[in-house]
């Protein structure tokens, strides 16, 4: 998922000009009623924008691929529409245009953990209309009894087989069936940096902007749900066009979840394993190239990539309800680390975790108070072509004296009106791109979320 995508608008909208077409749209489409209990069709909207602010923070130095020192502001706006219909029994189609724009700190650079989960998909100071999602979902039931789905973004209210196999082709992320988290997954509701939307050492396979063409299915079966699926990555690693050829460079994934109660409260464990063959550089090359030319581009990783590439990592998701207002999640990512990052962040060994609680012991049951910590590592290979003054994708001051990058992050989200909330976070950061000699980095925000 990256910032750097070619294409500009020549009219400007504001974040307010944005949401006011979602409401438009919203509006033309009030007049049309269904069963709250059943939909045949779906047209919901949502419009978010996210102010930071980082004040000046130490650096003995700095270099090509530094976060900078001094004073910074970033900004995402971004409005989404999610429209879908049932185009046959158990079939399900979904579109999804999306218009961003937005300004990150240092261009995205000098950090694994991205402040803002938004970031990777905005691109610039003008708007950029896009096609985010289109997709068939199909589900064949297998019996089990029936299991109530309700109305939400790209699903539509109605009833399954508890018991069922679910079909996902076409264009979309590979985030939106792996990785799931009630409580630390999007960060347009939830904790705000890159590092609560998945595991950062999961590098799995999709455009700048998160997004890709593939398959994923799924099989329910009582307590168990077992997933796989294949994705494009993608023609250039942390770029935005697509590699098509899904038989040759791609990203797999395998997933298996069980679900269980605890002391009365319900909860979720999840292994997750991932694959991905690509046109990529290992770090050994691309140090074995700077001390054999030390007078070349230190950003080696571009001179040594090679396209048969294979980069694979494993890792643990839990999320355990403790009452029935206070969730503790936990996740855990270990990747090889021999090779430079395809498409997500610049990490090997992730661990996230924390708690989300819901206000309704002091009488605002919809707020939510969420703590969260993270603690990103690197490879021996990496953090050895770091030390020699390489330059990667978005890190590289150098030099550096390493230590893992830590965050954390504290947020209150107010609702303010039925499905509009308004959130204040701040973060904190130890060892920006795990170099002990610059940082702690500050980061203050406030975000506005409406759904429709």
């Amino acid at each position: 998922m990256r910032f750097r995508f070619p294409g500009r608008l020549g009219v400007a909208f504001s974040p307010m000009k944005i949401a006011a077409l979602c409401l438009g749209l919203v509006a033309s489409l009030s007049g049309y009623a269904q069963p709250e209990d059943h939909e045949d069709w779906t047209a919901r909207f949502q419009t978010t924008y996210a102010w930071q602010k980082k004040p000046a923070m130490h650096a003995r130095y700095s270099g090509q691929n530094s976060l900078d020192a001094g004073k910074e502001q970033s900004y995402t706006a971004t409005a989404t529409a999610y429209l879908g219909f049932r185009s046959w029994q158990g079939g399900e189609l979904y579109l999804n245009p999306e218009v961003t724009q937005g300004v990150p700190f240092s261009g995205l650079s000098g950090s694994a953990g991205f402040t803002n989960g938004e970031l990777t998909r905005t691109a610039g100071t003008n708007p950029k209309p896009y096609r985010q999602r289109l997709f068939l979902r199909q589900t064949w039931g297998l019996g089990g009894g029936d299991e109530k789905i309700e109305a939400d973004l790209n699903q539509m209210a109605g009833t399954v087989d508890k018991n069922r196999i679910v079909l996902t082709v076409g264009n979309f992320s590979t985030l939106d069936v792996f990785d799931e988290n009630a409580y630390a997954k999007d960060p347009r509701v939830h904790f705000m940096n890159a590092g609560f939307m998945a595991p950062l050492s999961y590098d799995y396979a999709a455009d700048a902007r998160g997004f890709g063409w593939g398959f994923a299915a799924e099989w329910y079966q009582d307590d168990w749900a077992f997933r796989f699926g294949r994705m494009t990555g993608p023609k250039e690693p942390n770029m935005l066009p697509i590699d098509y050829r899904i038989g040759k460079h791609y990203g797999d994934q395998v997933e298996v979840e069980h679900s269980h109660t605890l002391a009365g409260q319900p909860g979720k464990v999840r292994l997750l394993g991932w694959r991905n063959r690509a046109n990529l550089a290992s770090f050994k090359d691309a140090l074995d190239y700077l001390n054999a030319y030390p007078a070349a581009d230190r950003q080696a990783i571009f001179a040594v990539r090679n396209d048969e590439k294979i980069k694979y990592g494993v890792g643990i998701n839990v999320e355990q309800a403790i009452t029935d207002n206070l969730g503790f999640f936990l996740r855990a990512m270990k990747a090889d680390g021999r090779t430079e990052t395809y498409a997500f962040t610049e990490t090997d060994g992730s661990l996230g975790t924390g708690f989300a609680l819901k206000g309704a012991a002091w009488g605002r049951a919809r707020d939510t108070v969420g703590i969260g910590y993270l603690r990103n590592t690197i490879s021996k290979d990496r953090r050895r072509y770091l030390e020699a003054g390489g330059i990667s994708f978005f890190i590289g001051d150098g030099a550096l004296r390493y230590r893992p990058e830590q965050v954390v992050e504290t947020y209150y989200s107010l609702n303010v009106w039925k499905a509009v909330f308004l959130t204040a976070d701040y973060q904190r950061m130890g060892n920006p791109a795990y170099n002990a000699d610059r940082g702690p980095a500050n980061f203050f925000a406030m975000r506005f979320h409406a759904e429709f």
